[in-house]
């Protein structure tokens, strides 16, 4: 039965998914902006550091004030209205909620909530993806644990990558590859969240706006969030990461076919079975028409004679060979979307993309010349951006994983350029988050054979 569907038959039940949000940023914002509009859905509470900031989100998306003016957590579910608060516990604690959406955006606190979230019981959908990036593996694992269900969440990338990848498993096709759009040139690297808008294509009156973090959006230029993202892609697939990280390969929709082969074939891949990302902008920085920048894809092989026909008679695009060809969808929609991941993980207890694997991992890779001393200040900023790496590659030298690159101070040089590693930082070891990084990397020490095929 059609989700929507049962989301109506929840409602004149009067029994609705309940939902609280953690962080009421952009992300949560877009789907502040839907859940007050979607039957079967009772957003119970939001915990915000400010209460007053999470307030002008829903008065900016449009709620009335009275929906949001329940005095407590009870008085939100007895009345159907929401309760804005600051304090976690309650929220992940109470009864009536069925679902945690984590959406700060900072990575050592989104394991933190994740964690208090299946001890109590909890089923999680993670939008905070740099935390899925450097231990997705051992969240999903500690969920299954617990016996709740563990997400990430629809609407961005990779979760709408996965639907593809399960798509072209599910009709038998071989995956030469998968993954996300970008704009992409080489010096990119060394942006900062003083130069992003004027390579990103916004003043900085509309970012401004639309309330937009110069920081985050900063961690997509640099390639720091595409490396993010494509980690979380492989580990939730058992697809693989390129040897030495993403090639950014320029192209249009229709190139996707060529381009997404093996370098034997004439494509750009060193193998079948990869993670990478198509760049919008040629090597000269001139946009490419028909372009898949806000987009994901996945390009599957006609392994018969009859199959490649098919894609003939079918008039489908193909590479040269007629062999590869490729589905996409062109935009993701971020949170507006994110009412799929709730309904999936409510009604049906299925996640929309979670690990199953320690495929790949992103990496603290220096801006610039960095100093002992310096303080390490995470994606997007001013010391480190983050490369895509194959997992056992990361773990044989000890590489820093870039969501634990934030405010750790640095005890010896590294060049630009420089992978840093674990003996490069002054590490708090008491966190959770570096505590179930250690923890997974000993549970996945060997990425699994059986999860990396590529089919």
């Amino acid at each position: 039965m059609a989700l929507y569907t049962q989301l109506l038959m929840r409602e004149a039940a009067n029994d609705p998914l309940r939902v609280g949000i953690v962080g009421a940023g952009k992300f949560g914002s877009m789907y502040l902006a839907q859940v007050i509009r979607t039957p079967g859905v009772h957003l119970v509470g939001i915990v915000d550091l400010s209460i007053d900031n999470a307030k002008h989100s829903l008065e900016r998306v449009g709620w009335p004030e009275e929906q949001y003016a329940a005095p407590s957590l009870d008085a939100a579910v007895q009345s159907g209205a929401t309760h804005v608060g600051e304090d976690l516990d309650k929220l992940v604690c109470h009864p009536a909620v069925d679902i945690i959406i984590e959406c700060t955006g900072h990575p050592i606190a989104a394991v933190d909530h994740c964690l208090k979230a299946f001890e109590n019981g909890k089923n999680v959908i993670n939008v905070t993806v740099e935390s899925e990036a450097f231990c997705g593996p051992l969240l999903a694992h500690k969920a299954e644990e617990a016996g709740v269900i563990y997400s990430m969440a629809y609407g961005d990338q990779p979760a709408l990558v996965c639907e593809l990848v399960d798509w072209a498993r599910t009709c038998s096709f071989p995956i030469a590859a998968a993954g996300r759009g970008h704009i992409w040139l080489p010096e990119y690297r060394e942006s900062t969240p003083e130069t992003v808008w004027d390579h990103w294509g916004l003043t900085a009156e509309q970012a401004e706006r639309g309330g937009l973090n110069p920081k985050m959006f900063n961690s997509f230029l640099d390639g720091s969030k595409p490396a993010i993202e494509s980690t979380a892609i492989a580990n939730a697939t058992g697809l693989k990461a390129p040897s030495d990280g993403l090639a950014f390969p320029p192209g249009s929709i229709d190139d996707i076919p060529t381009l997404m082969r093996p370098t034997s074939e004439g494509g750009v891949l060193e193998s079948k079975g990869l993670v990478e990302v198509i760049s919008a902008l040629t090597t000269k920085g001139e946009k490419i028409p028909y372009d898949i920048r806000k987009g994901v894809w996945v390009c599957v092989e006609a392994d018969t004679d009859y199959i490649k026909n098919c894609f003939e008679e079918y008039k489908v695009v193909t590479d040269p060979t007629g062999r590869y060809m490729s589905l996409y969808k062109r935009w993701h929609m971020i949170g507006l979307e994110l009412g799929m991941s709730v309904a999936a993980v409510g009604i049906r207890r299925e996640a929309t993309g979670a690990a199953m694997c320690f495929n790949a991992d992103v990496i603290a890779t220096a801006k610039r010349d960095l100093k002992a001393g310096e303080i390490l200040d995470g994606e997007g900023g001013y010391t480190v951006f983050g490369k895509l790496i194959p997992s056992d590659k990361s773990l044989a030298k000890g590489h820093l994983p870039l969501g634990l690159a934030h405010d750790l101070k640095l005890i010896r040089n590294v060049p630009q350029d420089g992978s840093l590693t674990w003996e490069d930082v002054d590490v708090d070891t008491t966190l959770n988050a570096f505590r179930l990084r250690r923890e997974m990397e000993a549970l996945f020490e060997v990425p699994s054979e059986a999860a990396a095929t590529s089919r």
